[in-house]
């Protein structure tokens, strides 16, 4: 990995996204909200990787969609260089779109069926002609598929004719085409196979040291997430409730919600697995369109309180924690946080 600079190169500030709910036929109206993401903050700096976690539902991959403008904040800002994105349009957004690129999660639906793999790599030049004048695409094209590790050949295949693998680094390799900055990976090896995930991890670790680019990896696999992330943030029902670098994240997790979906992650070491405490949480997801009072985890959580309906936590570092070293202090949005040790119960 290369080394994060210490400016970000994107920066979040109290983003939310509101699906509007309505009834009737002729005469819509309003009746609710589904409230996807619900206010979250966070950086992403130079040469890191974020990795994103959380249950299904949780507002992962909504996330994506309003860093990439294929959706508009309900409110919030989304700051790339200084610039709002969410207030860009025509030739403003489409410079910000070259800088900001996807790799989508399923690798058999995201290629179009009917164009070769030249025409699927080279297609971002249409839209920006700048990058590669057309006498020059095929060549670039040739050159995208060396890097990400396919044969320079196969450039007139179709998808059907490559494995699952190939096809995500045909998905990376058109995300490379315009020389972005930053990555957005929703969920990019969740569809493939155990062993081809390490190759396209590692792939895409080698090719953010080359070009030394920031990703925002979201993912339900936890594992996965350690092995490439810098940092990670975890949310549930649509807030961040706990981020922080992998080591705070993985080996010191405050937040109830943090330990229990680490609690779950498979231990190859029968030793290390029975004498882990598995946590098991009671009761279904709340709704979005209607979360919860104060802390949206509290109707799942063993430890809530009053003060839990109450008040909702910020996302902080912990009461009692302020005058900590270490990774122990990280921000954290529970009001009655604390530290389990290392392998006792996450």
């Amino acid at each position: 990995m290369t080394v994060p600079d210490p400016e970000p190169v994107l920066r979040v500030r109290d983003l939310v996204k509101h699906f509007p709910l309505t009834r009737g036929v002729l005469f819509r109206r309003q009746v609710g909200a589904v409230k996807a993401v619900d206010g979250i903050s966070f950086e992403l700096f130079r040469g890191e990787t974020l990795g994103i976690v959380g249950e299904s539902g949780c507002g992962k991959s909504t996330v994506a969609k309003l860093l990439m403008n294929l959706e508009q904040p309900t409110s919030g800002g989304i700051f790339y260089k200084g610039e709002d994105i969410t207030k860009l349009s025509g030739r403003a957004l489409r410079a910000v779109r070259r800088n900001i690129q996807m790799v989508f999660q399923d690798p058999y639906t995201s290629l179009n069926p009917r164009m070769t793999v030249g025409d699927i790599i080279g297609e971002p030049f249409d839209i920006h002609p700048e990058v590669a004048p057309k006498g020059d695409r095929r060549a670039k094209v040739r050159e995208l598929l060396d890097v990400v590790g396919l044969n320079p050949e196969y450039i007139n295949r179709y998808p059907h004719q490559f494995s699952g693998g190939q096809r995500q680094r045909i998905g990376i390799a058109r995300g490379l085409a315009l020389n972005p900055e930053i990555i957005i990976c929703d969920e990019p090896v969740s569809a493939l196979d155990v062993s081809v995930q390490a190759q396209v991890i590692n792939l895409m670790e080698r090719l953010q040291d080359e070009f030394g680019l920031s990703y925002m990896m979201i993912a339900h696999d936890l594992s996965v997430v350690r092995h490439i992330s810098d940092r990670v943030g975890v949310m549930y029902l649509g807030k961040l409730v706990e981020i922080g670098t992998d080591l705070e994240i993985y080996d010191h997790p405050t937040h109830p919600y943090t330990r229990a979906l680490l609690s779950a992650v498979p231990v190859p070491d029968p030793e290390l697995r029975d004498r882990r405490e598995r946590i098991i949480l009671h009761g279904d997801v709340p709704s979005p369109t209607d979360p919860p009072s104060g802390c949206h985890f509290r109707t799942r959580c063993w430890k809530a309180r009053e003060r839990c309906a109450r008040e909702e936590p910020p996302l902080a570092v912990p009461e009692g924690f302020e005058e900590a070293e270490g990774p122990v202090r990280h921000p954290s949005a529970c009001h009655f946080a604390e530290e389990k040790p290392r392998g006792a119960g996450a």
